[in-house]
């Protein structure tokens, strides 16, 4: 803790918790809230901007700074951009397929949605769920060359040489020097 610090009686938080991820206090709220899943940097400037407006805590200050009380207002800003002004294209699931509504999804709920909407493409057997479970890529992307490790190849493969040159394998310890006799390669 710095001389600074100490005089004013005020800790930086290195460590703040929202929407159930511990995030570095360190930085600023913008950049802070992009260690969320499901916030880019610019929803994360979007989100600073409306809790700037909302409390009047500047959006470049530290993330450890702001008061503990602060916490939950940014955390529901997070998690419910959409009362708070914040323009739907920002949103990372629009035109959910269960309600049709523009809904912003963060952390665990992003990654259940995902899978829900895989399992889905998988079961109603879609081009697109087929090319998930095989591990290719789905949007017409060359297959002869790259993703090699996902899935199987679809280009030409070259077999492997079995012996190398083609010679069947040497017997060990037969003519190799002179020194093994054979027993009945010699007639007498």
């Amino acid at each position: 803790m710095s001389d600074e610090e100490k005089k004013s009686g005020k800790e930086i938080r290195y460590i703040v918790r929202i929407a159930n991820k511990d995030i570095n206090g360190n930085l600023p709220i913008y950049r802070a809230i992009t260690g969320l899943r499901g916030i880019d940097h610019r929803t994360g400037r979007i989100i600073a901007a409306a809790f700037e407006d909302k409390s009047g805590i500047k959006y470049n200050m530290k993330l450890g700074d702001i008061p503990e009380e602060k916490d939950k207002e940014l955390e529901d800003i997070v998690i419910n951009p959409q009362n708070y002004g914040i323009p739907s294209w920002t949103f990372n699931k629009q035109k959910e397929y269960e309600s049709g509504n523009n809904v912003h999804l963060v952390m665990g709920d992003l990654e259940f949605s995902l899978r829900k909407d895989l399992q889905r493409l998988k079961e109603i057997k879609s081009y697109r769920g087929f090319r998930h479970t095989w591990g290719l890529p789905l949007r017409g992307q060359k297959t002869k060359s790259t993703h090699r490790g996902k899935g199987g190849t679809v280009g030409v493969i070259k077999k492997d040489a079995k012996g190398g040159s083609g010679a069947a394998p040497a017997v060990v310890g037969a003519k190799a020097g002179g020194s093994a006799k054979s027993g009945g390669d010699k007639k007498k």
